[in-house]
C-alpha cells in the first residue's frame, strides 16, 4: 500500500453503512442512507480521495481498471439497482404512488433496508480490497513485439474463434470454449474501436464484420449482457477521439438496451431453452415481441424487469428471513464446495453438477421450490453472508476485490501494459467478476482463467510476440 496514503482515510467508506446502522429503527431513512452510501463511494474513491487514481494514464484511457468500469458494474448493479424494488415494497408503480390506504408489509420493508445495510457494508469492503493493493507504478516487465494493437487484437479475435471451438471436441473442457469466446469477443470489440480512429478501411470493415456477427451470436444465446458490454467497451474506447459523438449516441444506445433487451431476453428464453423453438426462430418471435407490444404490456415489462430482475434485493431478504433463524451459516461448507467444482470433469467425470450443489442453499432457503425448473444462483454477497453474517461479507468482498485488482496489475505486467493486458485479457477472461456469482461458479472460473492467462504469455513468449524488456 501507498506509505503516503493514512490507513485510517479507509473508514471513509463505512461512514454510510454505520449511520445507517444508526437508523435502523426507521427503516426508508436506514435504505436511503445506505442506498445513497454507494454513490458517496463511488464518488471519493474515483476522485481518488482514499488513494490517488493511477497517474499513468489518462482517465478516460484507463476506464477498464478495476477501480473504474468493473467497480461501477459490479457495485453498482448489487447495491443502486435496489431502489425500485424499494419503491414496489413501498406501493409505488414507477414513479406513481399508492392509494392513501396501501398497507405496507412492514416486515418486508425491515428485510429489504437490512439487506441494503448490507450492501453498504460489502461496497465499502470491496472497494478497499481493490485500493489497498492498487499499484501501477512499477512498469511492465515485458512488451508485445506487434507492428500496432489494432491489426493484433483483430487476429487475435480471428485466431481465438477457431481455438474456441476445439475445446467443444473435448468432453469435461467446454469451460475453456467460453472463456476463449470471450477472448474472441473482446477482441474484436476492441479491434473495432481502435480501426475506426486510425481509419484503416481493410481493418474497419473486417473488424466490423467480426463485432456485429458476435453481437448476433449473442443474441442467439439469449444472454443480454455481452450485448450491453461490448458497446459499452466500444463507446468507452471511442470516447478519447469522438467525446461528443459517443456522449449523443452511444448513452441513449445502452438506455435502449436495458429498455428492450429484457423482454427479448425472456420470450427469447421461454421459446428457445424450453425446446419448443430454434434459436433463430426464438429470435425472431422475441424481436417481434419487443417492437410490437402494446404500451401497457412495455410498461408491465420494463416495471417487472426493474424491480425483480434489474435487482436480487428481493431474493437476498428471502436468505436473510431465512438465515440463521431457520437455517444455520454454513461455515466454510460453501467454500469446501467451490474447492471441489475447481477440478475439471475432463479428469472426474464423475464430478459434482455445480448448478445442483448451488441450488441446495436456494431450495433451503425457501428462495424457490423444490423440482421447479427455475435456475437462482445467489450471488457472491448472498453466499458470503450465508457463510458467516457480517464477517463473511468482510472478509468475502475485500478478498473478491484483492483478486481482482491483483489480476488485473498481473495482466498489465506480463502483456505490456493496460491495452493488452487489462483491457483485452483482464477483461475478457474475467468478465465474470463484474456482475459476481456464487462460490463455486467463481471459483472454477477465476482460477482457470488466471491459469488459461498464464498459458496465453507463454504462447505468445514461445512465438516471441511477448519479449523482456
Amino acid at each position: 500500500m501507498n506509505s503516503s496514503i493514512r490507513p485510517e482515510r479507509y473508514l471513509l467508506l463505512y461512514i454510510p453503512w454505520l449511520i445507517s446502522l444508526l437508523l435502523t429503527d426507521n427503516a426508508i431513512l436506514s435504505y436511503f442512507t445506505a442506498w445513497l452510501g454507494s454513490f458517496f463511494i463511488f464518488t471519493i474513491t474515483i476522485k481518488g480521495l482514499i488513494k490517488p487514481i493511477p497517474a499513468d494514464l489518462k482517465f478516460s484511457e484507463q476506464l477498464m481498471r478495476p477501480l473504474f468500469l468493473p467497480h461501477i458494474i459490479f457495485a453498482g448493479y448489487m447495491s443502486c439497482t435496489s431502489i425500485f424494488y424499494f419503491l414496489s415494497v413501498l406501493g409505488y408503480v414507477y414513479f406513481e404512488a399508492p392509494n392513501y390506504n396501501y398497507l405496507i408489509d412492514q416486515e418486508q420493508l425491515n428485510l429489504v433496508a437490512q439487506c441494503q445495510r448490507y450492501y453498504s457494508l460489502a461496497h465499502a469492503t470491496f472497494v478497499a480490497g481493490i485500493l489497498v493493493h492498487m499499484d501501477y507504478s512499477q512498469k511492465p516487465k515485458y512488451y508485445l513485439n506487434i507492428k500496432d494493437s489494432a491489426s493484433f487484437l483483430l487476429i487475435s479475435a480471428l485466431v481465438l474463434l477457431p481455438v474456441s471451438a476445439l475445446f467443444l471436441l473435448v468432453p469435461g473442457l467446454s469451460q475453456f470454449y467460453f472463456q476463449f469466446q470471450a477472448l474472441s469477443f473482446m477482441a474484436g470489440t476492441l479491434a473495432f474501436a481502435f480501426a475506426i480512429p486510425l481509419q484503416k478501411p481493410a481493418n474497419t470493415i473486417l473488424s466490423a464484420v467480426l463485432f456485429f456477427t458476435n453481437v448476433s451470436q449473442a443474441l442467439l444465446s439469449g444472454f443480454k449482457e455481452p450485448i450491453i458490454i461490448s458497446f459499452l467497451v466500444l463507446g468507452i474506447f471511442l470516447y478519447p477521439f469522438y467525446k461528443k459523438l459517443v456522449l449523443i449516441s452511444f448513452l441513449p444506445l445502452i438506455f435502449v438496451l436495458f429498455i428492450l433487451l429484457p423482454t427479448y431476453s425472456r420470450v427469447f428464453r421461454a421459446n428457445a431453452w424450453a425446446g419448443e423453438e430454434t434459436a433463430e426462430n426464438a429470435s425472431e418471435i422475441a424481436l417481434d415481441a419487443v417492437f410490437n407490444q402494446s404500451e401497457e404490456e412495455a410498461d408491465e415489462s420494463n416495471w417487472a424487469f426493474l424491480t425483480n430482475r434489474l435487482s436480487e434485493i428481493n431474493m437476498f431478504s428471502i436468505y436473510v428471513g431465512s438465515t440463521p433463524s431457520k437455517v444455520d451459516y454454513y461455515g466454510f461448507e460453501i467454500i469446501k464446495q467451490a474447492a471441489v467444482v475447481i477440478i475439471p470433469r475432463f479428469f472426474w467425470p464423475g464430478k459434482p453438477i455445480p448448478e445442483e450443489m448451488v441450488m441446495e442453499r436456494v431450495y433451503n432457503a425457501g428462495v424457490v421450490n423444490r423440482g421447479s425448473n427455475v435456475s437462482a444462483k445467489p450471488p457472491i454477497i448472498v453466499d458470503a453472508y450465508l457463510s458467516g453474517g457480517n464477517i463473511g461479507i468482510v472478509i468475502t468482498l475485500f478478498i473478491y476485490g484483492s483478486v481482482m485488482q491483483l489480476i488485473s496489475m498481473k495482466a498489465e505486467k506480463l502483456f505490456g501494459g493496460y491495452i493488452i493486458g487489462t483491457a483485452f485479457i483482464f477483461s475478457g477472461l474475467f468478465e465474470i467478476m463484474w456482475r459476481g456469482n456464487s462460490f463455486e461458479f467463481l471459483s472454477n472460473s477465476v482460477l482457470w482463467s488466471f491459469i488459461t492467462m498464464i498459458v496465453i504469455f507463454y504462447a505468445l513468449r514461445y512465438y516471441k510476440i511477448i519479449k523482456e524488456i
